[in-house]
């Protein structure tokens, strides 16, 4: 299962409003998060709870290319952003009381999905798409799967990466170093690397192997561990503060024609040669070196892109921006019950669902934020999320 994520919460403190433009593009990973999902539920490659699979060839396409380039570097910007605030939150709070803090952010949305948000999603798919129709109480009493993390193995990882971090720091007495901004051939030779170890990791763990119960694709941790630990950095040696987005025009324009060529290439040699989809995912094939490399230099690429346009034309206070943030991780957390809510209210909507993506899309973001909004105005919840 793809995912995810993420929000205030796994942003441990708030710097003030110099760098707001980071809360705003936690915003917009949401939202692709959520678009992520509705795209897979009608047709792009990923497991969902839910799904009705467009046999359309052309929208299969666009579909196809949408997630893969989401999957190159949503979630490792997401472990980037989370990472960024983390030095400062340790140093102003210690190891005890960070580690509290975590498992009390991060735990207590764990259990409320495994235990409540699970069961009732997988009902609802059971009863409407399965045509089961039973009770509540009746599907529970055979219900074996209460460790469902579901989207939120990000958490879990961001909460094992947070702990990693605080064992290190509280063992260690080196100071941090101070690294230069990097240049844009390094940021290049990163991606490379990254696309190295990617191809060697699914060599026993391709792409869509899920580590249960936490729900980890190890093919993609490579990037998610090395960007984390680049945020990390970032935070130490002040990167966003000397961060000039003219320094990285070169990326972006990398960024575009690997998207817009690039992946075109990938699926003109799945058409030519009809190898099997599995070759791209890992294995001893030229296809799945292809796929890792772009996957990976695409990716950082991004979000390099994404970070400077951030700082270059989204650094403006604003108010509509600021309530999003403030409720993207109850979006992250609550999007799946909004996506299969309404794809099951459509399921019998007599029409291609390549037409049901289009709808489902949109009222899926504007859903989702609104649900994510009433909910962080409930006491209690609004300390936890």
């Amino acid at each position: 299962m793809s995912l995810q994520n993420p929000p205030s919460a796994l942003i441990p403190d708030h710097p003030g409003s110099k760098i707001v433009y980071i809360d705003y593009l936690k915003v917009l990973l949401t939202a692709l998060v959520i678009a992520h999902h509705a795209f897979v539920t009608y047709g792009a490659p990923g497991g969902w709870y839910y799904s009705e699979k467009t046999t359309l060839l052309g929208a299969t396409m666009v579909m196809t290319m949408f997630v893969a380039v989401n999957q190159s570097f949503f979630m490792g910007f997401f472990f980037f952003l989370s990472a960024l605030f983390i030095p400062s939150s340790f140093k102003k709070k210690g190891a005890a009381v960070f580690i509290k803090d975590r498992f009390f952010r991060l735990g207590i949305p764990l259990l409320f999905y495994s235990f409540i948000l699970a069961p009732v999603m997988n009902y609802l798919v059971y009863y409407y798409a399965g045509k089961h129709h039973i009770t509540f109480m009746q599907f529970l009493s055979g219900y074996d799967s209460w460790i469902s993390v579901g989207v939120l193995w990000f958490v879990v990882a961001l909460l094992l990466f947070s702990v990693a971090y605080a064992a290190w720091k509280s063992t260690s007495k080196l100071e941090p170093d101070v690294w230069p901004m990097p240049a844009a051939k390094n940021i290049l030779r990163f991606g490379i690397a990254l696309g190295v170890v990617s191809f060697i990791v699914r060599l026993e763990f391709p792409v869509g192997w899920v580590l249960d119960p936490v729900g980890f694709q190890l093919g993609h941790f490579p990037q998610y561990i090395a960007v984390f630990m680049v945020g990390i950095a970032a935070a130490e040696s002040k990167w966003l503060d000397r961060l000039n987005a003219d320094q990285y025009k070169k990326i972006k324009t990398i960024a575009l024609c690997l998207i817009f060529i690039g992946f075109p290439l990938i699926y003109l040699v799945k058409i030519i040669f009809d190898h099997p989809l599995e070759w791209f995912s890992g294995g001893l094939h030229g296809e799945a070196v292809f796929y890792a490399f772009w996957e990976q230099i695409t990716g950082v690429c991004i979000m390099v892109a994404v970070l400077a346009y951030g700082k270059k034309r989204l650094n403006t206070p604003s108010p509509f921006l600021s309530k999003m943030s403030r409720c993207a991780f109850a979006v992250y957390i609550l999007h799946p019950l909004v996506l299969i809510s309404l794809s099951l209210l459509l399921r019998n909507w007599p029409v291609d669902p390549a037409i049901k993506l289009l709808l489902v899309t949109p009222l899926g973001v504007v859903l989702s934020f609104l649900l994510g909004h009433i909910v962080v105005q409930i006491p209690g919840v609004n300390k936890v999320i």
